[in-house]
């Protein structure tokens, strides 16, 4: 049976572990990584503030230091979210 994501972000599964985001196909050359710094309280819930988006090879082969393509900072979940996703895509469409 094949892996159908419950959460997806412009049709790429979102799969979270806490304070870590995994965003992106593992079959990809490339996954986006975001990791939450600092939330803040809005309205009584949790929301994401800080956001560390990391651009990562899936090659296994590599040593994670090398895995690591670009990095930034984002404020909110969102932005980070959007920002990954262009990451993404300008680095596969690079490739093609």
């Amino acid at each position: 049976m094949a892996f159908t994501p419950k959460l997806t972000y412009k049709g790429r599964p979102l799969v979270r572990c806490g304070n870590d985001i995994y965003y992106g196909f593992p079959t990809d050359p490339y996954v986006i990584y975001l990791q939450v710094l600092n939330t803040k309280e809005e309205h009584g819930a949790k929301v994401a503030d800080k956001v560390h988006i990391v651009l990562l090879s899936t090659d296994v082969s590599k040593p994670l230091p090398e895995r690591i393509v670009r990095q930034a900072n984002k404020t909110g979940l969102f932005t980070a979210l959007a920002f990954g996703d262009i990451m993404l895509r300008s680095q596969l469409n690079a490739k093609a």
